[in-house]
């Protein structure tokens, strides 16, 4: 009967010393592939911040005009510290519902991140503008809350931009490229999910794909009006109209991330 129960917890602790050993073996860590992002914005929620809130017949009229929320998709591929963010599929809902154009629904961002350089592409008020600086820092505060995103586990980061825009992020580990959507860069996985909350916008991945990207796809944008971020906002509060200032602000602030 010893002999058994000796048997019996040696053959129990092989077992599980294997099989915690396959798992690790199988551990997937990504350096290169594709993601794809759906950028949604709550247009109902940005109707009610803006300077005719009180109007309750415009506000009427907007809502039967407009969806509450419009989707677009972006890709992002990326190989080691290269990342290559830019329009991806259409999305039918979309066809014959919007005249417009919001700043942010077509960008097209590069980021050298062991340089830390980027290179965007951006029309904004019907100008393209080539925005070429070095990419923003920001000081994420990580947090204990995860969330699974695309079937990734992923840790929620908090932090401020542009003095005043609060963002939450979900990062993970197991993709070793440090970048995420649009500008939003600098913590140790990538982005896979992106809210800001007062501006009603969100970025989340839809999908991760493990595909190989080679030099050839991640090629920054040429086209554009040549500026740095300083000179873009600049230009920008220039030419916005003055008649609604929420309005021309939050487009500053699109336009800006």
């Amino acid at each position: 009967m010893k002999n058994f129960k000796y048997f019996f917890i040696v053959t129990c602790s092989t077992l599980l010393f294997s099989t915690s050993r396959l798992h690790a073996q199988n551990s997937i860590f990504l350096s290169h592939g594709r993601v794809e992002y759906e950028r949604k914005v709550n247009l109902w929620a940005q109707i009610d911040d803006n300077d005719w809130d009180n109007d309750e017949d415009w506000k009427t009229l907007m809502r039967k005009i407009y969806p509450q929320f419009k989707s677009t998709y972006f890709n992002l591929e990326f190989n080691g510290d290269r990342t290559l963010f830019q329009p991806g599929r259409e999305n039918p809902a979309n066809n014959g519902r919007f005249s417009y154009e919001e700043p942010g629904e077509t960008n097209t961002v590069f980021n050298d991140l062991a340089k830390e350089l980027t290179t965007s592409q951006k029309n904004v008020f019907e100008e393209k503008f080539l925005v070429q600086d070095s990419i923003r820092q920001i000081q994420w505060k990580i947090t204990d809350e995860t969330r699974n995103i695309a079937g990734f586990e992923c840790r929620r980061a908090n932090a401020i931009i542009m003095d005043s825009i609060y963002v939450v992020a979900f990062y993970t580990d197991a993709i070793t490229t440090t970048g995420g959507p649009e500008s939003f860069t600098g913590l140790p996985g990538m982005i896979l999910g992106v809210a800001l909350p007062h501006e009603h916008i969100t970025w989340f991945a839809t999908k991760v794909y493990t595909e190989n990207i080679s030099d050839a796809n991640l090629i920054p944008p040429t086209k554009g009006k040549k500026v740095n971020n300083a000179t873009l906002l600049k230009t920008l509060k220039d030419q916005v109209p003055t008649w609604d200032k929420k309005w021309a602000n939050r487009n500053i602030r699109a336009a800006m991330i």
